[in-house]
């Protein structure tokens, strides 16, 4: 083999080798972006920071054109309250919270079976308002789906099962899961009851996606700084580092009186 071949043969194997180093690199530079995003996420939600309103909740609508119809049940200005406890509770909890919202899981997570327990004791009254943040931030109609859906669940009477089971079956931020609404219906069947003909049809109609803009808008309009908010009897609960699911029971507890 002549010298120019030995050459020519080593220069392609050099030229293999680093665009092989090269492809590598941005192998690993892409690993590192998306193991950056999850950290962010996960710091996040530790921190107890919610996800950003800037720019949210402005989907494209595109099923959405009708009237405002409020769930049964519905209380509050203009309607936009689904609520849960007894009306003379002494402390009202209001949640303001988005199905796609990982830091909306978080919360869940950590309070909800003291949410339970002091709704279920007479002693707390909350009011849960829909937002739909995250198909403004992300793309997608998933979380105004997954509202409506509840809202059709409030019309049957199971709002509060299936608002726990759309958070135990939570998607990851970024899949738009919620936005099937045979995904939507499928979870349905885990809350007895809830799957009939009548729930189906309220989820594929949207007959509650007009309503569930209308509280998106309140959301922005109250000036929140994102989803979870979370207020007992007017005060930002979420915001207070110091805050655990038995601080929130001894609050509760001493407004008793």
């Amino acid at each position: 083999m002549s010298e120019k071949n030995r050459d020519g043969k080593r220069t392609a194997r050099e030229r293999l080798a680093v665009e092989r180093d090269r492809q590598r690199a941005a192998e690993k530079r892409r690993r590192a972006l998306i193991v950056g995003a999850g950290v962010v996420c996960v710091l996040g939600l530790a921190a107890v920071i919610g996800v950003i309103a800037a720019n949210a909740g402005k989907d494209d609508g595109s099923d959405s054109v009708g009237p405002v119809v409020a769930p049964s049940g519905a209380q509050g200005k203009d309607g936009l309250a689904l609520p849960v406890g007894e009306e003379g509770a002494n402390s009202t909890l209001t949640v303001w919270e988005d199905f796609r919202c990982p830091a909306c899981k978080g919360f869940e997570t950590a309070y909800r079976p003291t949410i339970h327990e002091l709704t279920e004791a007479g002693k707390l009254k909350v009011e849960y308002h829909l937002a739909t943040i995250i198909d403004g931030n992300m793309g997608g109609t998933g979380s105004r789906k997954a509202a409506n859906a509840a809202a059709c669940a409030q019309d049957a009477g199971k709002f509060t099962p299936y608002h726990d089971v759309l958070y135990d079956n939570q998607p990851p931020e970024t899949d738009d899961a919620f936005a099937d609404e045979d995904k939507l219906i499928e979870l349905a069947a885990k809350v007895d009851g809830l799957d009939t003909p009548a729930f189906r049809t309220c989820v594929r109609e949207g007959r509650h996606n007009s309503w569930v803009e209308k509280s998106n808008e309140a959301f922005q309009k109250g000036g929140f700084s994102g989803t979870p908010t979370v207020l007992l009897d007017g005060q930002n609960i979420y915001q207070d580092q110091t805050m655990t699911p038995d601080k929130l029971k001894q609050m509760v507890e001493a407004a008793q009186g």
